[in-house]
């Protein structure tokens, strides 16, 4: 990774502000956004879920209310104050014992300000193939920070509970049917004149080749937004990408005369509330925000049954043994996390709808939410990540 630039911030948001508008209009032709729809038999309506498979994603407006928006904000708050004051360290701002010192894997992952710490690296794959504008942070700028943060179900009470959201877990079986599985989550933290980039990617690695491969066999993310996702901070992505199979990044770069501003992207904004879904294997990524808004995204996904069962894990945010083979009861402890989700949302929303996840059927009463269940399939859940 190469040292960030004497780029300026507000050289690198000017340097934007033409594509970023032009990007703007092209989403708004798109469309490909509205409430969350769901037929009579709790499917996703047919027209949003056509238009999810021919673009590859969509957003889902006003899908978290007020409240919950609020209780998601206070987790992810208190989970950046006991953040390691730094890289390594054991205490927090406050000399408290840091968060997560006791997990299997830290949830902190740093980086400098306004870096992008992936791109143009072998990291997960060197599917990040090139590296994105680095701008200069401020002098008075911390030296690194935290750029992302994993465990989401066990390190925030409300985030498991968003884990067992009705509506989310409905679109993730109208796409990968009744048995669908978990993938990962991750909490994208982007604070103005701090937050990084992702350079453009696409998140499938497991099956390019596979003689099975299909525009949706690595699965898809939910992105929830807790405040608004500006034109300035939020993510892009390459409408219809995911049918293109394995791109050359680099090409496209070249081709475009090297600037990572790539023609036809068009960038998602989203309200506080909105939850985005887009396909992992479409090319998406974001810049380094240098806009005056906080963008906070909790990203969690899911796959097909058939398309973990018996295959090697990739690595990934949460891996400490990839190359494993990813078998029945693997893919059964890890997605014992949903139904005890499904329970927890139910213990704090006891009127709203509550899903029924097939798998699950007929185990509801041996995996409610409580001290003994957390501590058998919430611990450390997130080693057993099924990533491909």
């Amino acid at each position: 990774m190469t040292e960030p630039s004497a780029l300026s911030q507000e050289a690198h948001a000017e340097g934007l502000a033409a594509y970023r508008t032009a990007g703007q209009q092209r989403a708004r032709d798109f469309g490909n956004r509205g409430p969350l729809r769901l037929t009579d038999a709790d499917g996703l309506h047919p027209e949003i879920l056509g238009a999810y498979r021919e673009h590859g994603y969509y957003v889902f407006t006003g899908i978290l209310d007020d409240r919950e928006v609020a209780e998601l904000r206070h987790d992810v708050a208190e989970m950046l104050a006991r953040a390691p004051v730094r890289e390594g360290a054991e205490t927090d701002a406050q000399g408290r014992p840091a968060l997560g010192i006791d997990y299997a894997r830290s949830p902190y992952v740093f980086a400098k300000p306004l870096s992008d710490p992936w791109g143009g690296t072998e990291i997960f794959g060197g599917r990040h193939q090139v590296q994105m504008a680095q701008p200069a942070a401020d002098a008075d700028a911390p030296a690194e920070i935290v750029f992302t943060m994993i465990a989401m179900c066990q390190a925030l009470p409300a985030g498991l509970r968003l884990y067992g959201h009705p509506g989310l877990l409905a679109i993730a079986a109208s796409i990968n049917g009744e048995d669908f599985v978990p993938f990962n989550d991750s909490i994208f933290v982007k604070e103005p004149g701090l937050g990084g980039a992702v350079a453009w990617h696409q998140d499938g690695v497991t099956h390019w080749e596979s003689p099975n491969w299909d525009p949706e066999i690595h699965g898809f993310n939910f992105q929830a937004q807790l405040y608004d996702a500006t034109l300035g901070n939020c993510l892009w992505v390459l409408p219809g990408s995911h049918k293109r199979g394995k791109i050359d990044i680099k090409a496209l770069v070249r081709e475009n005369g090297g600037s990572e501003q790539l023609p036809d992207a068009v960038p998602l904004e989203c309200a506080a509330g909105d939850v985005l879904i887009i396909n992992r294997q479409i090319l998406h990524g974001s810049f380094a925000n240098t806009s005056p808004d906080r963008r906070t995204s909790l990203t969690f996904g899911f796959h097909r049954r058939a398309s973990v069962l018996g295959v090697k894990m990739a690595g990934g945010l949460s891996q400490k043994n990839p190359g494993q083979r990813c078998d029945a009861q693997r893919i059964f402890d890890r997605s014992a996390v949903i139904q005890l989700a499904i329970d927890a949302r139910h213990q704090a929303r006891p009127g709203e709808p509550r899903f029924a996840y097939k798998p699950f059927a007929g185990l509801e009463d041996d995996f409610r939410f409580n001290d003994d269940t957390s501590e058998r399939f919430l611990r450390d859940y997130y080693v057993k990540d099924l990533a491909i």
